[in-house]
């Protein structure tokens, strides 16, 4: 059966879980997990993105992510592209080191924001590498001692965590790490680690007592949440697919975007492909490049291939364009 597409939204709350292949380790040494925390930090700040919880596993990576405005497939892409470079280097390897594709689970925020944030944080104490509160508080490779105010990282989002437990900041970090403790003795929660219809109802009963009163709700594999939420996401991506589709079927092309910008703008096609720096040309590539995405829904790699340029360079004349610097 054919794998699903990614659902990539930009703006909602992803949980993101990075395998190695063959449960093989991501990370030899603490050197490794720095570097992969160092890259991990450059990129989600460059997408205008955020990180909520996080744990570094021997073979195995959580992040509970909240993607900018570009989604998160370009941050993971040169994320996980950098390190399996690095790490292949560095320890003499080939090959691949992740299993498949990253797994990403689009979640509702106002519902499972707390609990996923609980789930990742106590990873290394469900795999007993550590085992009680007090070594979690110091443990260097989660997020928790950020939320602590033990450890700081200009790109994860502490405050949204503490805002919904306590009007002071202490008495916020006092409540939150109760409401750890509190997660200690639960275990493996596969509900928390996918998506669908029975994660997001609680479990088989659940399913079975809705079908018993003819009740039915949307659901999806690749989404943890009630079946509004299901769909209201699905509602945004067609409409988005509906105007893209309208623009392709009046026989909008990228060739046509790059023509109508570079007649309007007054700028010379050829100097455009050539990768002209001039800055008129510049903002004529950015502008180009936002419209295709917009009205066609055209990947950074496609509109690179069309104007001549690296897909790095069209991700940020993106961003520059909506704000990002």
């Amino acid at each position: 059966m054919p794998r699903k597409a990614r659902l990539d939204a930009p703006g909602a709350l992803h949980h993101i879980i990075v395998r190695g292949i063959n449960k093989a380790p991501l990370f030899k040494d603490d050197q490794d997990k720095t570097r992969f925390l160092e890259r991990l930090g450059e990129n989600v700040l460059q997408g205008q993105s955020v990180v909520h919880a996080w744990v570094l596993m021997t073979n195995h990576v959580h992040l509970l992510f909240k993607s900018g405005k570009d989604g998160i497939s370009a941050v993971m892409r040169k994320q996980l592209t950098w390190y399996a470079q690095y790490f292949n280097r560095r320890h003499s390897r080939t090959g691949h080191l992740y299993e498949n594709r990253y797994k990403s689970i689009l979640c509702d925020e106002e519902t499972y924001l707390l609990a996923l944030i609980r789930y990742i944080h106590l990873n290394p104490v469900r795999a007993k590498i550590i085992q009680t509160m007090e070594e979690l508080d110091r443990y260097p490779w989660t997020g928790h001692r950020a939320i602590l105010g033990k450890a700081a990282y200009p790109w994860m989002d502490i405050d949204a965590c503490l805002s919904e437990f306590g009007g002071t900041r202490k008495k916020a970090i006092a409540e939150y790490r109760r409401f750890v403790r509190e997660g200690i003795h639960e275990g493996r929660n596969p509900s928390l680690t996918g998506g669908g219809l029975i994660r997001s109802q609680g479990g088989w009963s659940q399913v079975m007592a809705m079908r018993r009163r003819g009740s039915k709700e949307a659901y999806d594999e690749r989404i943890l949440g009630g079946g509004e939420f299901v769909t209201a996401i699905f509602k945004e991506a067609e409409d988005r697919q509906l105007r893209q589709t309208k623009h392709k079927r009046s026989g909008q092309t990228i060739q046509k975007i790059i023509t109508a910008e570079c007649k309007d703008r007054q700028i010379n096609e050829r100097e455009l492909k050539a990768g002209g720096k001039r800055r008129s040309v510049s903002t004529a590539r950015a502008v180009i490049a936002c419209r295709c995405r917009e009205e066609l829904g055209s990947s950074a790699a496609e509109i690179a291939r069309h104007l001549g340029v690296n897909t790095s360079s069209i991700a940020r004349s993106i961003m520059r364009m909506e704000g990002g610097g």
